[in-house]
């Protein structure tokens, strides 16, 4: 059995998912391999959940080279009719394409449910057959599927595609926002059983296309088992994370810790025990391979980034408490509607509540741990990593001024620390 302190562990999950040592080379691609999956989210604030997850890894990546990575490149071809919005500001900034014609080391992407509505290497198509088939036994998901609507749309599809739902008929019977179409019911069950493919997002719309033309033929034609499937997440959940309970392996790709159990010993990890922790745990040979150490990360994280999604593993990882208040009603919220996590020295010191005005990135609220103010010298550290991540944000999403408007740290070594790090 290796034994593990909390500290080795925890800079173990840092260096698995990109955010100590060197920059993770290869671009987006390459960091969309070394995580598995980065979660899609409709908030955008300074942007993008998953445009904010290799901004965080590999600093100033234009947004649109991002989407471009993601996306395998497709928006240049499909008509000018249906191509994204211009991208935002900072479209200038490091390559994020890095390998392979298609934007992706394994040739592409594809978004299914893995956390949670995710952007996939393509590669891993063949990985999520056990869903597609479990909700076929079902035979329904969200909503039972009207007759013939099906057919009607693959015949859209193999005529048109790819096509968005508003191209297909539209997403909405009537006003409620769940109360969906009989085009959207179907062509949501076909994604969800894999006989249609999202191969990019325009304009936040999903760009659906038929399996058979949209993967690979030698993808397609894998037809792995259940436990065969699952083997190859947890073994992909458990390198992504360096080190993992049997809950934290469950909840990166959203399956039952039972199945974890069943196949964890075949997936080749390494039982080990963490001091701290109450949990049985196991970790990724190639990071035992050698001691994780290098260059911190400083960055401010989206609340969807996977070193945080999961809320228990972010407190027994980082001691770090965070709740998602967009849906919290405002008079209610106490770090904010959009509160990012402040990484910096490897450990999380504060969340950062963001908004734009013009040209000027505000803090509406900065809320440090009250670990990183309890002495004069971290709190001094403490304001030079927030002035330093602010800036640097600001630069991204072009912005030229930054404001604060609500800190615990004092507001005089605030101002300072922000005319330090100012690139003027």
């Amino acid at each position: 059995m290796v034994e593990l302190s909390a500290d080795e562990a925890r800079r173990l999950q840092l260096r698995a998912q990109g955010f100590l040592g060197a920059r993770p080379q290869g671009g987006v691609p390459a960091m969309l391999e070394r995580l598995g999956a980065v979660q899609l989210d409709t908030i955008s604030v300074l942007a993008r959940s998953h445009e904010l997850v290799p901004y965080a890894r590999l600093g100033p990546v234009g947004r649109d080279k991002i989407e471009a990575a993601y996306w395998g490149g497709r928006q240049a071809v499909r008509p000018a009719t249906r191509r994204s919005a211009k991208p935002g500001p900072a479209a200038d900034g490091p390559a994020a394409d890095g390998a392979g014609a298609n934007g992706s080391p394994t040739g592409g992407t594809f978004e299914y449910w893995a956390h949670a509505a995710s952007i996939l290497p393509m590669a891993d198509w063949p990985l999520f057959a056990f869903r597609r088939r479990a909700y076929v036994r079902r035979g329904w998901r969200w909503h039972k599927v009207p007759e013939g609507v099906c057919d009607e749309i693959r015949a859209r599809l193999g005529a048109d595609g790819p096509l968005t739902t508003k191209e297909l008929g539209g997403a909405r019977a009537g006003a409620d926002w769940w109360d969906w179409s009989d085009h959207k019911i179907g062509i949501e069950w076909l994604l969800d059983i894999g006989e249609v493919v999202c191969v990019e997002r325009v304009g936040w719309r999903r760009v659906y296309d038929l399996a058979e033309r949209a993967v690979p033929a030698d993808l397609l034609a894998q037809d792995l088992d259940d436990d065969a499937c699952l083997t190859a997440l947890v073994a992909r959940a458990g390198r992504a994370l360096g080190v993992a309970t049997r809950g934290d392996l469950a909840d990166y790709y959203r399956i039952k810790q039972d199945q974890v159990d069943r196949v964890v010993e075949a997936a080749g990890l390494v039982p080990v025990e963490v001091a701290g922790w109450n949990r049985r745990a196991w970790a990724d040979p190639g990071a035992l391979a050698s001691p994780p150490k290098g260059r911190h990360a400083t960055a401010l994280l989206s609340p969807f980034d996977s070193l945080v999604w999961d809320r228990a593993r972010a407190s027994r990882v980082f001691g770090f408490d965070h709740r998602l208040e967009a849906y919290v009603p405002k008079a209610k919220r106490v770090h904010g509607y959009f509160a990012m996590p402040l990484l910096a020295g490897g450990r999380i010191i504060g969340r950062v509540d963001p908004a734009r005005e013009g040209r000027t990135l505000i803090a509406r609220q900065v809320s440090m741990e009250p670990w990183a103010t309890r002495t004069a010298a971290r709190t001094e550290t403490s304001a030079t990593a927030l002035a330093t991540a602010l800036w640097r944000a600001a630069a991204w999403v072009g912005c030229d001024d930054v404001r604060i408007e609500r800190t615990t740290l004092p507001g005089v070594l605030v101002k300072a620390a922000l005319a330090s790090a100012s690139p003027s």
